[in-house]
């Protein structure tokens, strides 16, 4: 199929699609760093510099990505919802459907936008795909699921007005997936940035990668190596890895001050192996069983997968783990090569946890402490 990328990134949607068999032919992203990024890796589609001032979709256009700016909806983000200024350029892709409907649209964003304001974000998206006439299906992935060391929770939805979207994203379900608990003789995921408000520990994984502070700051995760060897932090190439990009897809960003924006970029994108995954579906649909779903109760949480064919919105029990893959793991990375996270970072986390009323694993701080 031909693609249109929306909000492109540096092109996590559209590499996995690549990998399915797709071609992309348009891409839409307005950071001059993804932008280069994009030129560099994905030079045969068009590039249009901002999503407001696209006057139309290619007419060969048979899917679109939107892995829209999630600042707005994310729970470190100041939480003003699809009205943020950041998030609102959602609005772009309706006004493009709305001069052309395509066959298939795939939205991604945060999982926190099915909890901030009782879910409104969620409803108004699904609500204007199902004002234009789209039987849509949502769910919660893990990008953990797909052999990433990094749990990753978001929201993708599927949309057709002529195709059943639930054969794409709800299909495949492996039930019973379990991760590790965060345990001193695994490496534990961590982030530094943070301790007293949250911790996010996870065992032989990081929690999910973040673009990075609020002053817009690189932070990459810290991990406790096993039984308290070193706390260390992982390198870009790993990061990319850590998202299913090869190393150095962002190696473009070659000048020392371009390299936070490459933190940010990776930490912004969409992992590639769902997007692939979705990709695989949407050229070879599975077929779903709805027959122990039941009926959507809007005010009522939202759950982790729904789905409305046209005829009424249903609830699905699908878990979000699609695929059973081999785990992740950190310890599958070249760690003893990764530099230490700096006596700064670590003291500070330190602090914090020990002020906190958060619990960690019994010894964890204890170790941080003696590498200190």
């Amino acid at each position: 199929m031909q693609v249109s990328g929306l909000y492109a990134g540096i092109g996590g949607f559209e590499l996995g699609f690549e990998r399915a068999g797709h071609r992309t032919i348009l891409l839409c992203e307005n950071d001059v760093h993804a932008s280069k990024v994009l030129r560099h890796k994905l030079p045969d589609a068009q590039l249009h510099p901002d999503v407001t001032t696209l006057a139309r979709l290619p007419p060969e256009t048979e899917v679109v990505t939107a892995g829209f700016p999630c600042q707005n909806l994310s729970m470190a983000g100041d939480k003003k919802g699809l009205a943020g200024a950041k998030s609102s350029v959602i609005d772009c892709l309706f006004k493009l459907l709305d001069q052309r409907p395509v066959p298939w649209v795939v939205i991604e964003n945060v999982y926190f936008m099915l909890h901030l304001r009782q879910g409104a974000a969620i409803a108004s998206i699904l609500d204007r795909l199902g004002e234009r006439s789209y039987r849509w299906a949502y769910r919660v992935v893990n990008s953990r699921a797909f052999g990433l060391p990094q749990r990753r929770r978001r929201v993708f939805i599927v949309a057709s007005r002529s195709h059943d979207p639930r054969a794409v994203l709800l299909a495949d379900d492996a039930l019973g997936q379990t991760w590790p608990d965060p345990i001193m003789t695994r490496p534990i995921g961590f982030y530094w940035t943070e301790g007293r408000s949250g911790n996010g520990l996870t065992g032989d994984a990081f929690p999910p990668l973040k673009a990075g502070s609020a002053l817009g700051i690189p932070s990459p995760p810290a991990a406790l190596l096993p039984n308290g060897g070193r706390v260390v932090t992982p390198t870009i190439e790993a990061v990319e890895r850590l998202q299913g990009f090869p190393n150095g897809w962002t190696s473009s960003l070659r000048d020392r001050k371009e390299l936070r924006y490459r933190w940010r970029l990776v930490g912004n994108a969409v992992s590639v192996p769902v997007a692939e995954w979705i990709g695989r579906r949407l050229s070879e649909p599975g077929v779903y069983d709805d027959s122990d779903d039941v009926r959507l109760v809007r005010g009522a949480p939202w759950p982790s997968a729904a789905w409305n064919m046209g005829d009424g919105e249903m609830s699905s029990k699908v878990s979000e783990c699609p695929l059973q893959r081999r785990r992740g793991r950190i310890s599958a990375f070249a760690t003893e090569k990764w530099p230490d996270l700096s006596v700064r970072a670590l003291k500070g986390f330190v602090k914090r946890a020990r002020h906190s009323k958060l619990r960690y694993p019994p010894g964890f701080l204890d170790a941080l402490e003696d590498n200190l």
